[in-house]
């Protein structure tokens, strides 16, 4: 797969899971809202209902006080007036009469106070209203009584009809209006009590799915009243509100008021069960996501990694082998071969470079065998200054075949260290060899070891090329290798510091690397001593 293929197939992944979280969160969003929505309608339908519900108990409660002083009283009606209305319509065509009577009855009485506003006594007007409408024959024998009723000897049997009330709407709605204006004058709290308004309030909520905690007030005018629960407080962004007692001008003072502490839970309840799905699924497919793209990003490294890694174990073996196919067509040759110091000494060239092929593979090998923790180690007591002394040996002719040096100041008092002798050998021969290869000029080498609390600090410091930081994240990882432009300028497959890593830590120590490009390297071996 090409890197213009991987990156756009990256960018429409990752589009599409951006898409999926957003239409996810939108949609969520948009169900909070409807539910805030629903929660203020039924919230409000509510309290509109207990406001007409409580008007209604209050006109209901004056009205029968009033009857009842009428009737239990015995209140002596004062004056009377009744005033009658006669229309008499005589149809031509049908030999019908048409006859309609209205009459009004005024009475007015004097009776004690019955709401509470400081009064001994009150006046009524009582006002009675009684219609009829009569379609009779002309030729019904008709006559009116003396109170001015018609009397007929038959009843029409074409149509018949009649009207009689004994309160009118009229009056209803005077009376109405007389007790709106007279309640006005009581104190809010003689007009309703808490416990019927929290009763109220409760059961109406309930039947409207609202159970939870809520509290209340009534204001007069932007203050409290005494119709309050204890913990209420006004905050106009989450308290909702209607007033209450409407005067004749459908005006009033008083606003009944409602919230709820508890009302996020409400509206999150309803989608609590939604959002949780939605959140462990896309949480899923994030995971999912990323662990997919971790794993084509690895093993696009891999791929690089394994290529390069080919191109140098190619480059390796070629050399030795191009030198020993040269040895032996050297020997082959009738010149050569009778020269026993000539051959000799490409016997020798063969043996050393059939020598490289095989620690290069052993390395392999090793690396492979410390993967699967099936590289048995033993630890002896041995002192690390020898091993250092002995590591140079190995790599001090090279040194010095290329004009540099290597200086040592092996400074730490105790040395002893439980380690494996060959392999923390090969170990600073690593280093040290990684030392000579990233030196341009001639190498540089200072070798350092101190004592500090319980352990014992190997430096090896080299003049060389350096190392960036980005560098420096991954040199203990293994294949890896800094691109230099040339893949094989520099002999080494990545696996010198990826070894290095491994020993150290099978030994309980600790190793890490100092570098500025161009200035050189040092690379720092922590280990515990033992007495």
């Amino acid at each position: 797969m090409s890197k213009k293929l991987f990156v756009l197939l990256v960018m429409l992944m990752s589009l599409s899971l951006i898409g999926i979280i957003l239409v996810q969160a939108y949609h969520i969003n948009n169900t909070v809202k409807n539910e805030e929505e629903q929660f203020t309608y039924k919230v409000k339908r509510v309290l509109s209902t207990t406001s007409t519900t409580i008007e209604e108990r209050e006109y209901k409660e004056y009205a029968f006080r009033f009857r009842e002083l009428m009737a239990e009283k015995g209140v002596k009606v004062d004056t009377t007036d009744i005033r009658n209305l006669w229309i008499i319509q005589d149809d031509v065509n049908s030999n019908e009469m048409l006859i309609y009577r209205n009459g009004i009855l005024e009475e007015n009485f004097k009776i004690p106070s019955f709401i509470d506003i400081g009064l001994d006594s009150i006046n009524v007007t009582r006002i009675s209203n009684e219609r009829e409408t009569r379609i009779t024959s002309k030729n019904e024998t008709q006559m009116l009584d003396g109170k001015g009723e018609t009397q007929s000897l038959e009843v029409s049997p074409e149509a018949l009809l009649m009207q009689s009330a004994q309160i009118s709407r009229s009056k209803e709605v005077m009376f109405e209006s007389t007790y709106k204006d007279m309640a006005k004058r009581s104190p809010i709290h003689q007009r309703v009590s808490k416990k019927d308004l929290s009763d109220l309030l409760a059961r109406k909520l309930k039947e409207n799915d609202i159970d939870i905690n809520f509290e209340y007030a009534i204001y007069h005018k932007d203050l409290a009243t005494k119709v309050q629960t204890d913990n209420f407080e006004l905050v106009k962004e989450s308290t909702f509100g209607v007033p209450i007692f409407l005067d004749n001008n459908n005006e009033s003072e008083y606003t009944l008021y409602v919230n709820f502490p508890e009302r996020s839970k409400v509206v999150l309840s309803s989608i609590i069960g939604m959002a949780l799905l939605s959140f462990i699924f896309t949480s899923i497919i994030i995971i999912a996501y990323s662990s997919a793209i971790y794993q084509l990003i690895k093993q696009r490294k891999i791929s690089q990694i394994k290529t390069d890694f080919i191109n140098n174990m190619t480059h390796e073996f070629k050399t030795p082998i191009a030198t020993i196919n040269l040895a032996l067509d050297a020997i082959k040759n009738p010149k050569i071969i009778g020269d026993e110091e000539k051959v000799r000494r490409y016997l020798k060239m063969i043996k050393d470079e059939n020598k490289r092929m095989h620690a290069q593979v052993e390395n392999v090998l090793r690396i492979s065998k410390l993967e699967k923790n099936e590289l048995n180690i033993s630890k002896d007591k041995v002192d690390l200054h020898e091993l250092i002394e002995d590591a140079i040996t190995h790599i001090e002719l090279i040194v010095e075949d290329r004009n540099g040096y290597i200086e040592t100041h092996l400074d730490a008092s105790i040395s002893s260290v439980l380690a494996n002798e060959t392999h923390f050998t090969n170990v600073i021969v690593n280093i040290l060899d990684n030392a000579v290869k990233y030196s341009d000029d001639e190498p540089k080498i200072t070798v350092v070891t101190e004592n500090v609390g319980n352990s014992i600090i190997l430096k090896i410091s080299d003049q060389g090329n350096g190392m960036t930081k980005s560098v420096q994240k991954r040199v203990f990882e293994k294949f890896y290798r800094e691109h230099t432009g040339d893949v094989h300028n520099v002999k080494g497959h990545g696996l010198g510091l990826a070894y290095v890593k491994r020993i150290v830590d099978d030994h309980s120590g600790h190793v890490s690397v100092e570098s500025e490009k161009g200035k050189g390297s040092t690379f720092i071996i922590k280990l515990p001593l033992i007495s």
